[in-house]
Order: C-alpha cells, then sequence, then structure tokens
C-alpha cells in the first residue's frame, strides 16, 4: 500500500470571525535526536490572531522557525494592511524562497478569506466554506 506521511494542519473561522489553528506532524524522516519542527512552535508553524489571521505551516522546519512564518503573515497584515493573500505570497514566495526553505501553508482570515500557498512541486490540501467549495488538491 502506497500510505503518505506528514504535516497535517487545520485552520478555521467560526460566524463570529474567530479564528483558530491546529498543526501536528510527525517529522523529518531520519531527524536528529531532539530536532524539533516549526509545528509546536506558535509563530513559526502555527499562529492565529483574531484580528488578522490564522495559519498552519508545512516544511523545513528550521527555515519557518528562523522566519516566523505564520507569525510574519498576521504582522504583514496588521502593520502594512496587506491581504491574506498578498501577505502569504510575500513569506512563501518571497522571504522563504531567499533563505532556502521549501513548503507551504493554508490560512484564513476573519472574513472568512482563504488562501493556500506554497514553493514547493505539491502539497496536500483541501478546502470547505460555507459558500459550497469543496476542494482537494495537490499539485498547482
Amino acid at each position: 500500500p502506497d500510505y503518505k506521511f506528514g504535516t497535517v494542519g487545520a485552520v478555521a473561522c467560526d460566524a463570529d470571525g474567530n479564528l483558530a489553528a491546529g498543526t501536528s506532524t510527525g517529522g523529518m524522516t531520519n531527524k536528529r535526536f531532539g530536532r524539533i519542527g516549526d509545528s509546536p512552535v506558535v509563530g513559526a508553524g502555527t499562529y492565529a490572531n483574531n484580528n488578522t489571521c490564522a495559519i498552519s505551516c508545512t516544511g523545513h522546519g528550521e527555515l519557518f522557525i528562523r522566519a516566523v512564518t505564520a507569525y510574519d503573515v498576521s504582522c504583514l497584515m496588521e502593520y502594512k494592511g496587506l491581504s491574506l493573500q498578498e501577505a502569504m505570497r510575500i513569506v512563501v514566495q518571497d522571504k522563504l524562497v531567499k533563505i532556502g526553505g521549501e513548503g507551504g501553508m493554508i490560512g484564513v482570515d476573519s472574513k472568512g478569506n482563504t488562501a493556500l500557498l506554497f514553493n514547493s512541486e505539491g502539497m496536500y490540501r483541501g478546502l470547505r466554506d460555507n459558500a459550497g467549495i469543496n476542494e482537494v488538491k495537490i499539485y498547482k
């Protein structure tokens, strides 16, 4: 059988605009003993702020930690007034690429806008909203 392993992340926005994010991973194969990835690090692999967005990340954890990726998306929205899509694009396609980071993230803002961006070959992802959108993809 063909088993897939990796990060499982979720973001949600309720009817009142409250946001939540969660991220779980088994970690890297053959990882160094004691290695901690970005998933359990709030602000790196997972972050939620009702004023901006909820983000869950997957990828090269050390670089996601160094870039504080999830929190950075929130900061770009709060301090620069960027949309969720634009803030995520800057972090995933520019900031991470410049430091050699590969991976992606899913996000939602308090208005229910969603974005699923990655700079790798593919990223398992799905989206479901109350407008009837049901989408599951792997590649671009």
